[in-house]
């Protein structure tokens, strides 16, 4: 669609508002509902937005020591811009209009806090390198039989999983849960946030869903809106969703897996593959690997950002703990998958699910350019 042709499509949405998200560092979605009118008066133009969602942390605690804002500058709004291009209807609100948005500076460029803008960043160095870059991210996660409220009532202790004991790839229990896993499937691609997969995952309660690969940005939105939106559902279903890293130290944790490759410019060739070498890897794509390899460790906060995060990072709990790779190993850091031509890719299994999926994307893919760069 065009942008016209957006803007005449909120035009026609018989909902008087319009919801626009932003982006904070922890990779939740702040935002707001706009009356119809507002969005039409900004969207070629600027809109503001409170900076404090670069200020505090996930429970609203503000931040003793920032420098971007705080009490010294008084929480004033950012300049912000709507991306038409993130158009998406949401179907369990009556398919309201949704857009998302970037903070900019006073001087129209793109906020150094942003976290969409790093991966925009990152996007057009591949672009200056003559690359195209495909993504996408799957998630682990628990669901409980439960609502916000009765687990602040049980202080957030013996919630009830909304299966007992594990069974990973189980096909009763999809059977059992089939109204959730229907509207997961379903309503997240009405939302453009279209499913490759879905499975329950070792762990009571705990599924895992593949989003559908795309361009970078592309992905970093899918990714980031995934997390909201299942929550979103869940609550429809009376079932609470959490992406915590690690909810249990007797249970497994939750990974938010990056896949990657890189392509020619024009996105017909995969430059991770060579029909030629042994093993079908290119010289590009052992560059990119000995990249994040020669990274992980200075990136690793990108990949857990919370104290939570490292709790996910031990020994024989299915979480990789060394700067190890392998084909197709699912114990190790990165895991290459060489299974074709054109799904030739590689999957950074460090991260956990809580992540900011623009800052781990970024950190991954910039990393891996790195290792191309420097041969």
């Amino acid at each position: 669609m065009t942008n016209q042709e957006i803007i005449q499509a909120v035009k026609k949405n018989p909902s008087n508002r319009v919801k626009i998200a932003f982006s904070d560092i922890d990779g939740i979605l702040r935002g707001k509902y706009i009356a119809k009118e507002k969005f039409i008066a900004v969207v070629n133009n600027t809109t503001g937005f409170c900076d404090v969602i670069f200020g505090w942390d996930a429970a609203d605690q503000a931040y003793d020591a920032g420098r971007y804002t705080g009490w010294h500058t008084g929480y004033p709004d950012a300049e912000a811009r709507i991306d038409l291009s993130t158009f998406r209807e949401i179907p369990w609100e009556n398919n309201t209009p949704f857009f998302l948005g970037e903070l900019i500076d006073d001087n129209g460029r793109p906020a150094y806090v942003c976290p969409r803008q790093l991966l925009k960043k990152v996007k057009a160095d591949a672009a200056a390198m003559n690359f195209s870059l495909n993504a996408s991210m799957e998630f682990e996660w628990y669901n409980f039989k439960e609502t916000p409220q009765t687990a602040h009532v049980k202080q957030y202790r013996d919630l009830e999983p909304l299966t007992p004991g594990m069974f990973g790839y189980s096909v009763l229990r999809t059977a059992v849960n089939q109204p959730f896993f229907k509207a997961l499937f379903e309503e997240l691609d009405h939302f453009n946030v279209p499913l490759e997969g879905l499975h329950t995952e070792t762990g009571p309660g705990t599924f895992e869903a593949a989003i559908k690969y795309a361009d970078l940005l592309e992905a970093g939105d899918r990714a980031l809106l995934f997390k909201t939106a299942t929550k979103e559902i869940a609550y429809t279903q009376g079932i609470m969703a959490t992406f915590m890293a690690k909810i249990n130290e007797m249970l497994p944790g939750c990974g938010g897996h990056i896949h990657q490759s890189v392509w020619d410019r024009s996105g017909k060739k995969n430059l991770f593959a060579d029909a030629k070498s042994k093993d079908g890897l290119s010289e590009v794509m052992r560059q990119y690997l000995a990249g994040q390899l020669y990274c992980l460790p200075y990136i690793l906060p990108m990949f857990a950002p919370t104290i939570n995060s490292y709790k996910r990072l031990v020994e024989g709990a299915w979480a990789p703990t060394t700067l190890t790779w392998g084909i197709d190993n699912r114990t190790v850091a990165l895991r290459v998958i060489n299974s074709g031509i054109s799904s030739t890719r590689l999957e950074t299994r460090v991260p956990g699910a809580d992540v900011n999926p623009y800052l781990a994307m970024s950190a991954a893919i910039a990393s891996g350019l790195y290792g191309i760069r420097k041969k």
